[in-house]
């Protein structure tokens, strides 16, 4: 049975999703506030063993037009090692805006800065996922 995780990867923080045991929706995980690649990447290791997961979905940042930002290449290189490191299939996905959105849904609900910290990358890796699961189950 396959079980995605999805990672939404910024430079301080990383929000983490799983899919249920169904891949039909994301549920948020954590938000792993950076430390250095090797800490990083082992608490994401650490995951994909906790959660039996199969496939990782990372969320590529480009520019709104597409064209790819510093921010891309970043992300390119965090997945390169991630994928030497977990030996899975991992499937970058077009971000585009999805923090922005998480960022509205929080302060609709009346948080503060400090809470949007905590859970706004976790809850945007939510969003890259149920897109991904979305597209994947189309044709299901």
């Amino acid at each position: 049975m396959e079980r995605f995780l999805c990672l939404d990867i910024g430079n301080k923080r990383i929000g983490v999703a799983v899919s249920d045991p169904f891949n039909s929706y994301s549920l948020p995980v954590e938000t792993i506030f950076r430390k250095n690649l090797k800490t990083d990447l082992d608490r994401i290791d650490f995951l994909v063993k906790e959660k039996g997961i199969s496939a990782i979905v990372c969320g590529l940042p480009v520019n709104f037009d597409g064209s790819v930002s510093i921010q891309t290449e970043r992300a390119k290189y965090f997945i390169d090692k991630l994928s030497e490191k977990v030996n899975l299939p991992i499937y970058p996905v077009d971000e585009r805006c999805t923090t922005c959105e998480a960022e509205e849904v929080l302060i609709s609900q009346g948080k503060s800065r400090e809470e949007r910290k905590s859970c706004v990358d976790s809850l945007a890796a939510t969003s890259i996922l149920q897109g991904f699961l979305n597209e994947k189950n189309k044709g299901k």
